[in-house]
């Protein structure tokens, strides 16, 4: 038989699973002898099967009254009694903490009658009516679906006749006249009485919080935090402690140290003559958490106790919930708190030191998510005023900056000093110099892997993307929000971390960690949370099985990836060193009527990507450097289609003469125009269809080894061919490739050794991955393309489209692109990992998508057996600290939610 409900003498926080994070802890603290007030939890269990047939589990009913009877007798009163009545509250308590989401009622058991005898038995008319105000305004809003403003407006009106500053200064009569008023609303909202008979009020409180599991606030809550939906909630039911008895009452908040800095210290907030939801619902001013030692030494000392033995038992960080009744202190809840990421990284290292964790379970307490924030600059939230518009957060950060809207004028003025934020549409690869100068990067339409938010998160930038409020006028050169016209050259301030874009200059907070990072000391540490990030991040490298390459496609990249401490380049692009001033060169080529004329063009080439090649090496010498082949479509680097067409219709009805050159470019973008060029003619097929293009770019990666080698340097090249889709495609650019490096070999005397490998990138390269191994030297899954190939999506339109809806229906859990998708791309990706072995034992495997940085997709990528993970400079660090997290012992995984 199915076991719904649990005494809190029974379980411990082992049972977090069952009985719920809050009934785990209170059954922990009963166990430790701590002064709990008695109750029971009913389970996660009772909560699933009640929200999937919509009624009471059979049994549950039976099991809460034999509980109550427990309690009653303990107690010595029953639950309702007309003479001093035991009161109930009812709260949940989820697996994982979500404060505030769920809901909470309070005085259960209290009525027209047991009001009176409450008042008689406490010797407090005011207090009894106060408890009773509570219940029926509790009671309304959350289980009988009453507005709370409502109760909320009628509280107003009588502080406002009473002149009353707050509730503390009605008398008993002022709320017994509110309880009257609030049955009266409840009758007039709902048609039916609030309920009289105490188990109806506990039976109904129960399936309320229940209910509350799938309400729209916690629904959100569990979205953000990336908490399933399936685990549903335990309901802890506890007999009432009153901390609004009077003034040697009250309720309040503890922290065993500071969860924004992580100091040791008394931290926390009091209220007295209050109940604790008072003091998270901030309708009066509370005091700190030191006043109660004023108020009253000896609860005070016992709680300073009780925290010192907490944080020694949970090792960790305490948050703790206690009021104070009459003088006796009762403990309510504790949990492992929340804490921002500096607190997290320092009481991580404390603790360490006081040897009260290792320094595995030091590292499994932060995470790369919280080392992201504290990298990047941040906005001083205490200065800023409310925020212009909202759009995703898709590289974190905060600048400031004047608005400019395309990229020569954010070249320009950042060429001149100035701090500028270039303001899109949506960014295409022409937009790649202004992004460079921008500051951030503001777009209206895309999501967190369109052109701006992949760029923008490779380059370190800072970038708001799909800020719909925002209507871009580029011929206006202006944007315009709401009522608020923002002109070019306007000062406006991105938040990247938050998705928020404010006018004016809001002052910033520099990082210390960045600092640290790229400082090339790396000896060097400053005290507090330098040191302690430093110290997570020793840990981390010296025990994760994984390396971290960085995607860096120019010398600077590589060298600041070097620094971060990148083991070398995983992806380095060969289609950006394709734009700028080398475009016309690029239009020449495709223009090429003839074998000399586009051999000329490559020709100009060479010198210019060879110089890259050997700026990078350098850079990452005696470090692997995987060198991709041109991928995208030749059309990518002509003019737009459009704007071609615009320019020559608009000379002809000038009567001046149309451009040769740009009716050459229409006629060539015309006749490589394709419907889904992401599908079309690029990668392995584009190098395979284009004369020479394959030879050139491997002869200038040839010649830069061997320049390097003559310089005395170490360059390790590797050659990535892409989007592969059969092995037949790989050996016909192996023996090419093989062909050219042979030929500088022998033309220079030095020998040039480059491993020839490819990207599973689609889901037949996957799936035939054994005999793609046969011709491949290493494996890298670009498992952006793959993501989009194995959904049947295409990135730059999905997100905006429909990805909101399916977040919020349930669909997804997360964006696929932004962690891994484990079931599909994942089950494809441990595909290949075995078919590709099992065919070249030791294949080194790797991976260069986005979820290279994403500290849950490194995780996976671990546990697949991959030998490397590759992603933007700016999140090496994080990736190398998830690395670490993800080769520890599964007992010491720490979850952050």
């Amino acid at each position: 038989m199915v076991r719904y409900v649990y005494d809190f003498t029974v379980g411990g926080r082992d049972m977090a699973g069952l009985l719920g994070g809050k009934g785990a802890n209170l059954a922990e603290m009963t166990r430790m002898g701590l002064p709990v007030p008695p109750g029971f939890t009913v389970t996660t269990e009772a909560c699933r099967a009640f929200l999937t047939t919509g009624t009471e589990p059979d049994g549950l009913a039976r099991e809460i009254s034999e509980h109550l009877t427990v309690l009653e007798q303990a107690a010595g009163r029953r639950l309702g009694q007309p003479d001093d009545p035991l009161l109930l509250s009812v709260r949940s308590g989820a697996r994982f903490s979500m404060p505030g989401m769920m809901e909470t009622i309070l005085d259960i058991g209290l009525g027209d009658d047991s009001v009176l005898g409450l008042a008689k038995s406490s010797g407090n008319e005011r207090f009894a009516w106060d408890s009773y105000r509570r219940l029926v305004q509790m009671f309304g809003s959350t289980v009988m679906g009453v507005d709370s403003a409502v109760f909320e407006q009628a509280m107003t009106q009588v502080k406002e006749l009473r002149g009353a500053p707050d509730d503390l200064h009605l008398d008993a009569g002022d709320l017994a006249q509110l309880v009257e008023t609030y049955k009266n609303l409840i009758k007039y909202e709902t048609g039916e009485d609030f309920p009289q008979l105490p188990a109806e009020q506990l039976r109904r409180a129960v399936l309320a919080v229940f209910e509350s599991w799938n309400g729209e606030r916690a629904r959100l809550y569990r979205r953000r935090e990336h908490i399933p939906d399936d685990l549903g909630t335990a309901v802890n039911v506890q007999t009432m402690v009153f901390g609004n008895l009077g003034p040697d009452s009250g309720s309040g908040v503890a922290f065993t140290r500071d969860p924004a800095t992580g100091a040791r210290g008394v931290y926390g907030d009091y209220l007295s003559n209050a109940q604790g939801e008072d003091v998270v619902a901030g309708i009066r001013n509370t005091v700190p958490l030191d006043e109660l030692g004023r108020l009253n030494p000896e609860a005070f000392a016992q709680l300073r106790d009780h925290m010192r033995t907490l944080e020694s038992h949970y090792r960790d960080l305490c948050d703790i919930e206690f009021t104070v009744e009459r003088g006796k202190l009762w403990m309510l809840q504790t949990r492992v708190g929340k804490r921002t990421a500096e607190a997290a990284f320092a009481i991580a290292a404390e603790l360490v030191d006081e040897d009260l964790i290792t320094p595995d379970e030091g590292l499994a307490r932060v995470s790369g998510d919280g080392l992201a924030r504290l990298m990047f600059p941040r906005f001083d939230t205490a200065a800023v005023g409310e925020a212009l518009a909202h759009g995703i957060p898709a590289s974190p950060g905060a600048a400031v900056g004047a608005a400019v809207f395309d990229s020569a004028e954010a070249v320009r003025r950042a060429a001149a000093g100035e701090k500028v934020v270039l303001v899109r549409q949506e960014t295409t690869p022409d937009d790649l110099p202004g992004m460079v100068a921008a500051q951030a990067v503001l777009t209206s339409r895309g999501g967190k892997t369109s052109h701006a938010a992949v760029v923008a998160r490779g380059m370190g930038k800072v970038c708001v993307c799909g800020a719909e409020e925002i209507t871009v006028d580029p011929q206006g050169r202006r944007f315009i929000v709401g009522g608020t016209v923002v002109e070019e050259g306007t000062v406006i301030s991105v938040d990247g971390s938050e998705g928020a874009v404010y006018a004016g200059a809001a002052p910033l907070v520099d990082s210390a960690v960045m600092r640290y990072f790229e400082t090339d000391e790396r000896g060097e540490r400053s005290a507090g949370l330098v040191d302690a990030v430093a110290r997570a991040m020793q840990q981390a490298d010296g025990v994760r099985k994984l390396g971290v390459r960085a995607n860096a496609d120019t010398p600077e990249d590589a060298a600041r990836a070097r620094r971060f401490g990148a083991e070398g380049i995983g992806l380095c692009r060969t289609e950006h060193m394709f734009l700028g001033d080398r475009r016309q060169l690029v239009e020449a080529m495709i223009l090429a009527r003839t074998d000399t004329e586009r051999e000329r063009s490559l020709a100009a080439l060479l010198p210019l990507q060879r110089q890259d090649f050997v700026g990078i090496l350098e850079a990452m010498d005696g470090l692997p450097v995987t060198i991709r082949l041109l991928d995208p479509p030749l059309h990518e680097f002509l003019p737009d289609r459009t704007e071609l067409a615009v320019r020559l219709a608009a000379a002809e009805a000038q009567g001046t003469p149309p451009s040769a050159h740009d009716a050459e470019l229409l006629d060539a973008v015309n006749r490589m125009h394709e419907e889904n060029p992401m599908l079309g003619l690029r990668g392995v097929r584009l190098g395979l269809v284009a004369p020479g293009l394959v030879a050139m770019q491997v002869r200038a990666i040839a010649e830069a080894v061997v320049d390097r080698k003559r310089a005395g340097g170490d360059p390790r090249a590797e050659i990535m061919v892409p989007l592969i889709d059969t092995v037949e495609e790989l050996r016909l650019v192996r023996e090419e490739v093989e062909q050219v490096l042979a030929e500088v070999s022998k033309s220079t005397g030095v020998p040039v050794d480059c491993p020839i490998g490819t990207m599973i990138e689609l889901p037949r390269a996957a799936l035939t991955a054994g005999r793609i191994a046969e011709e491949a030297q290493f494996f890298s899954f670009g498992t952006n393309d793959l993501t989009q190939t194995t959904w049947g999506f295409s990135r730059d339109d999905v997100e905006a489209a429909f990805f909101s809806a399916y977040l919020d229906k349930g669909i997804f859990k997360v964006s696929p692109f932004e962690t891994i998708d484990r079931d599909g791309v994942g089950r494809l990706v441990e595909i290949a990992v075995a078919e590709g072995r099992a065919a070249r034992p030791g294949l080194k495997i790797g991976v260069c998508g986005e979820h290279g940085g994403d500290p849950d997709s490194v995780h996976f990528f671990h546990a697949a057996g991959l030998d490397y993970v590759s992603c933007s400079p700016f999140r090496v660090p994080v990736a190398r600290l998830e690395a670490g997290r993800a080769a520890l012992p599964e007992t010491k995984a720490s979850d952050s939610r």
